[in-house]
């Protein structure tokens, strides 16, 4: 995932949507029939109307989501990472909204460590579809899109705000 606090002009071209939200704007890329990325950019970064007909479904998918926590996405993605990222982000997948599990629950899930999880991660390329955060440290929050400070963790804290988890 391209870090919120690095995102350039060369980084955020490309895009075929950008919805602004409460939290960030939510920059949207589809290549074909899948939605291959989702990029928190900062929320006074410029909006962009959906430029083809899965862009606009992602939007319409993504403000339901906003209306209802609760809302299941239904948009087509591949999981394109290592065989060990894939793991863990369809253990992560099927963490249901308003509940969390911990780096090291879902590391004795994926036969693993918490910090390899942490990474994987944070190589999440489609936030929301795969919903990082709700992976939570032992101990706390944890981290979010490689940090454990900054927006980042603002917008985990905000999201799990939203699905009615305290953190």
């Amino acid at each position: 995932m391209v870090s919120y606090t690095h995102a350039t002009n060369s980084l955020t071209e490309g895009f075929q949507a950008k919805l602004a939200t409460p939290f960030a704007v939510l920059a949207v890329r589809t290549s074909g029939d899948v939605v291959t990325e989702l990029v928190y950019l900062p929320r006074e970064a410029p909006t962009l109307e959906p430029q083809n007909p899965l862009a606009a479904e992602v939007c319409r998918q993504l403000a339901a989501y906003l209306r209802n926590p609760r809302f299941e996405f239904d948009l087509p993605f591949e999981y394109r990472g290592t065989q060990f990222q894939n793991r863990v982000w369809r253990i992560v997948r099927d963490i249901p909204a308003g509940r969390t599990l911990s780096y090291l629950q879902v590391a004795q899930r994926a036969h693993s460590a918490p910090r390899p999880v942490g990474m994987a991660c944070g190589a999440n390329r489609l936030p929301l579809l795969i919903p990082c955060h709700r992976v939570l440290a032992t101990g706390g929050i944890g981290g979010f899109m490689h940090s454990t400070k900054g927006p980042g963790i603002g917008i985990k804290r905000w999201l799990l705000a939203h699905e009615g988890v305290r953190a």
